[in-house]
């Protein structure tokens, strides 16, 4: 078992953030605006310095979490990427589908969704790979 490797934590949350910015930005921003129902107005208001910086705390602490099960089991290349998607496909996503399911989003919402934080997962275990 080996130690907490703090620079991949750090880095893979960014990764994750990062995912998360041409996600929503580039690739499905206005498809996400409208599943949302989030009209240009409502999107101009918030703080999104708050909002964003919450976000990022969130994706450490997942970081940190897989960081910390990389560390404890001590897991081969291919385990750790099995254990971030894993952790996007089998928790992160049953998770929000419960949320929709009693908020009656759209499945287009959730696919968007779904589609983000698996993708971010795949990215931030591509980041602990990298500085192993």
């Amino acid at each position: 078992m080996g130690e907490i490797n703090w620079l991949a934590v750090v880095l893979g949350a960014v990764a994750f953030f990062l995912v998360g910015v041409i996600w929503y930005g580039m690739v499905f921003g206005k498809a996400w605006q409208k599943a949302a129902g989030l009209s240009d107005e409502q999107l101009k208001h918030g703080n999104m310095g708050l909002i964003f910086g919450l976000a990022f705390i969130a994706e450490l602490v997942i970081a940190l979490t897989l960081g910390h099960s990389i560390a404890r089991s001590g897991a081969s290349d291919r385990a750790v990427m099995m254990m971030a998607v894993g952790f996007g496909a089998t928790i992160m996503v049953p998770a929000i589908g419960i949320n929709y399911l009693f908020m009656r989003k759209t499945l287009t919402l959730f696919l968007i969704d779904a589609g983000h934080f698996i993708v971010g997962m795949a990215a931030m275990g591509g980041v602990f790979l990298l500085f192993r």
